[in-house]
């Protein structure tokens, strides 16, 4: 059964895909049903957390003894990922205690560094696949009757040989792939579609900004960080740019705004400091080592270097630096290198500020720059 949702990406329209993680609760689903009623589903169905409904033929069914399992296959669409077309199983044993508890199996990695979405130890599936593979299974024993609970395992067949070629060793998750996806949908686009729509956006924005102020930020985290601190009422338009922030700010001065303030989350904005305008994982990761970098410029002890270099994310970065009271000195110097480069990338055709954030900090780093923009706009909106 195709996923027959489709985006346009410039002139092509490219078919959508479904996440690791809605094949998981969709194999977690079809165990359960062969498990508690014995029939073997001919179809699985779930509605994603995007709302679009995902509906699959099962690739393999088994059952022996008090465990059932059923396979799904992940189907990416047009999206170059890595997991496409490999076998996702569940396997699924009833419980007397009410609760579905979740594992990972066979090629599924292990969280072994903090700071990620799961504890050190746990299996690497995520907050939401977790959640909709709770919500699949418990479906199907309320429907059935089952009273009790049920234990779910998650495996993907030569996933550890395919984490390779992932971030997963990395980050710190080892002997497997990650189990992900927050809208449980894969949307495809390529780099050139991405780049021309946010031309778009911006020429749109230049016209609705008699001021020429304007705000970039990569994505949804930097626009509800905008929201909560009200920086998305102050007259000046909001242009999401995924991870093409050279781009934007080249498209910025092509479209003569006068002020630019850029705002994002840290694990994207601190390559900036390395002068880095194209954030995306596939073009470069050099986020620890810069905090490592202006950490020993601000004396940081040989220790907190190697631990900096060792962090699985720039949120346990921060929490590195403060156990030794250099989170200010540190992230003053990547915010000052940070305005640097995107100062030299704007050759002076605007004046341009940027803010650096954490979901769990809040705000780390604002240039003098940044701060003037935002006072002005403020006043001016008083």
């Amino acid at each position: 059964m195709a996923f027959e949702h489709f985006i346009r990406s410039g002139q092509k329209m490219l078919r959508c895909g479904y996440t690791t993680g809605t094949c998981a609760a969709l194999a977690a689903a079809g165990a359960a049903r062969l498990l508690l009623t014995g029939r073997r589903p001919a179809s699985l169905c779930l509605r994603t957390p995007k709302g679009w409904p995902v509906e699959v033929e099962p690739d393999a069914l088994e059952l022996e003894g008090g465990e059932a399992r059923c396979a799904v296959r992940k189907d990416a669409g047009d999206d170059p990922d890595v997991t496409d077309g490999m076998l996702v199983w569940a396997s699924v044993r009833l419980t007397g205690a009410p609760g579905v508890l979740i594992d990972g199996g066979e090629g599924v990695g292990r969280v072994t560094k903090p700071g990620l979405d799961q504890p050190v130890g746990a299996a690497a599936i995520n907050r939401v696949p977790r959640q909709m593979i709770a919500e699949a299974v418990q479906t199907e024993l309320d429907a059935a009757g089952w009273g009790g609970g049920a234990e779910v395992t998650v495996s993907i067949p030569g996933g550890a040989e395919r984490a390779g070629r992932t971030f997963n060793p990395l980050l710190g998750i080892e002997g497997g792939l990650s189990v992900l996806g927050t809208s449980g949908v894969v949307e495809p686009m390529s780099e050139e579609a991405i780049v021309a729509t946010i031309e778009v956006e911006l020429r749109q924005a230049a016209h609705a900004s008699p001021w020429g102020r304007l705000i970039l930020t990569p994505g949804n985290y930097g626009a509800d960080y905008l929201a909560a601190r009200g920086l998305d009422r102050l007259g000046a338009p909001v242009v999401r740019c995924s991870n093409f922030i050279g781009e934007a700010l080249d498209i910025a001065a092509a479209e003569r705004f006068r002020q630019v303030l850029l705002v994002g989350h840290i694990g994207k904005l601190v390559k900036l400091a390395g002068g880095i305008m194209n954030t995306h994982s596939r073009m470069a990761d050099c986020r620890t080592e810069l905090f490592c970098a202006h950490a020993a410029a601000a004396g940081a002890s040989a220790g907190l270097c190697r631990a900096l270099l060792a962090a699985p994310t720039t949120d346990a970065c921060v929490e590195l630096l403060d156990r030794e009271k250099l989170r200010a000195p540190v992230l003053a110097s990547l915010t000052e290198a940070a305005q640097s480069h995107i100062e030299r990338r704007a050759a002076g055709a605007f004046r341009a500020g940027v803010a650096l954030f954490s979901n769990t900090y809040g705000l780390l780093g604002e240039s003098d720059a940044a701060r003037s923009l935002i006072a002005e706009w403020r006043k001016d909106g008083t």
